[in-house]
This record gives C-alpha cells, sequence and structure tokens, in this order.
C-alpha cells in the first residue's frame, strides 16, 4: 500500500477513534458518575484521557511501518 494511501487512512481512523471515544467516555461518565464526587470525575476523566492513546498508538506505528519491499523474479 503506497504510504501516502496509509497516511491518509491513518488519520481518518485517528480524528474517527477520538470522536468516537470522547463522545463514549462522556456519555459513560453521564450515566454512571452523576452522583461521584469530584475526586472520582478527575481520576475517571484522567484514566480515559490516557487511554485513547494506545489504540491511536497503534495507529501511528501502522501509519510509519515501512512498505514491504517487493520481491524480484522469481527464477
Amino acid at each position: 500500500m503506497p504510504v501516502r494511501l496509509k497516511k491518509l487512512i491513518g488519520t481518518v481512523l485517528l480524528v474517527l477513534l477520538v470522536a468516537v471515544y470522547a463522545i463514549l467516555a462522556t456519555i459513560i461518565a453521564v450515566a454512571q458518575l452523576a452522583e461521584s464526587g469530584p475526586l472520582v470525575h478527575l481520576a475517571y476523566f484522567f484514566f480515559t484521557g490516557l487511554l485513547w492513546v494506545l489504540p491511536a498508538m497503534l495507529i501511528i506505528k501502522w501509519m510509519v511501518k515501512p512498505p514491504r519491499a517487493k520481491a524480484g523474479p522469481q527464477l
């Protein structure tokens, strides 16, 4: 796959990941943490604020991986 195409796909995936992850984290916080104190909210948003980095790292790692070398003619 060409590098430019991989970077385009990776960029779109990263934007989608951040948007969907932020919406899900907020929905869960509203549903589960409504009666919780400020320290629980701080801990939850600190944890979820760092957790999205793991899938993002995998996407970026895939994006920057060099393309496979094409095999020469087989004799």
